[in-house]
């Protein structure tokens, strides 16, 4: 998914002029004439920057960005209005984080220049969103040294997880989270000796109270990294069942936190396939019905049903890149910005990704 541009108002006018001054440079721009147009794009596009006029019908534009701290918090957002109004200036600097504030009418290069700053803003954020999400996941690659037979295993429950969070609609901003519970839910395997960990034989009593005692370590590893709620959850719950006889709380149903039951349904499957010292890996086949076995069991039934909507079956290759380069994208588009000019006989179509 490409970053892209969004303008919000309820202009019309507006909206197309905003239109014409990118595509003259190349660059095809999301629009959207109210708020809850405009969050609905959120759902399916990557926004890099957004520029959203303030008085509109239903939600104003301050709210509306407000909203996207949490919706898209790595979105650069930009206000406009029709006139001075230093409260909402005020408000939109200190609660909203609001990159610039504007006043109508506005100047072509102005908001061209303003733009490409904000595309260099985004840059630098989701470059160093990379490089925190590659310390996050390989310290889950290291941590899987201690248990060789789970290589891997974290990325794939990340694959997983992912593919049920978007079918369901979950927010850019929580899947991520996702992403990084995933990558670190076994993180607290850490303090569980190898001798436990690569054991061929059924644990004993006090071997399992041990193995047990990873979530409350993982969580408070978690805690202390100043991981998010999301991210904390997964680490400490996903061995909690659906049912209420899981550990370390024995949280029954919807009490499991939401993110946690995703990825439960996720790492349940992968680790049903992957092959461990004590047991071979079962067929997909096999592993699949032993999911749907568990519905309601172990599982929550209605994301157990979405498994089977969208995880296909088979084995599922892990690719290196979960994320997309945005920071590249944001780049080029700020080079074709400040170049004066469209760029060369290319065509940057901004909501599909591809060029013609």
């Amino acid at each position: 998914m490409a970053a892209e541009i969004l303008f919000v108002d309820d202009n019309q006018l507006i909206l197309q002029c905003s239109k014409d001054l990118f595509h003259a440079k190349g660059i095809n721009i999301l629009t959207a004439s109210d708020a809850a147009e405009a969050l609905e794009l959120f759902k399916h596009h990557e926004i890099a920057v957004v520029v959203s006029d303030n008085m509109m019908p239903g939600m104003t534009g301050l709210e509306f960005l407000s909203m996207l701290r949490t919706v898209s918090p790595d979105t650069v957002k930009v206000l406009i209005s029709s006139y001075v109004d230093l409260p909402t200036a005020l408000a939109a600097i200190n609660t909203t984080e609001v990159f610039r504030y504007l006043l109508k009418p506005w100047n072509n290069d102005e908001i061209l220049e303003v733009v490409k700053e904000g595309l260099r803003r985004y840059r630098t954020i989701h470059t160093i969103r990379r490089e925190d999400e590659s310390v996050l996941r390989s310290l889950a690659q290291t941590i899987e040294l201690k248990d060789p037979s789970t290589k891997g295993h974290c990325d794939r429950v990340a694959v997983y997880a992912l593919m049920i969070a978007k079918a369901m609609g979950i927010t850019k901003e929580t899947q991520r989270q996702i992403k990084y519970g995933s990558w670190l839910h076994d993180c607290g395997k850490i303090g569980v000796s190898e001798m436990i960990l690569n054991g061929t034989g059924t644990l004993t009593d006090l071997e399992f109270e041990t193995m047990k005692m990873h979530t409350f370590w993982g969580a408070d590893v978690a805690e202390k990294a100043h991981l998010s709620e999301v991210a904390r959850n997964i680490i400490q719950y996903h061995h909690e069942r659906y049912d209420g006889t899981g550990y370390p709380s024995g949280l029954r149903g919807e009490a499991i936190p939401l993110e946690t039951r995703i990825v439960s349904v996720a790492d349940i499957y992968d680790a049903l396939t992957m092959d461990r010292p004590y047991r071979k890996g079962y067929p997909d086949a096999e592993a699949r019905e032993m999911i749907r076995s568990l519905s309601g069991e172990a599982l929550d039934p209605e994301i157990v049903k979405v498994f089977f909507a969208v995880v296909p079956p088979g084995p599922l290759p892990c690719s290196e890149e979960l994320s997309p380069r945005n920071d590249l994208v944001a780049a080029e588009m700020e080079a074709v910005i400040s170049s004066g000019k469209p760029f060369g006989s290319r065509r940057f179509t901004l909501n599909t990704g591809t060029t013609v």
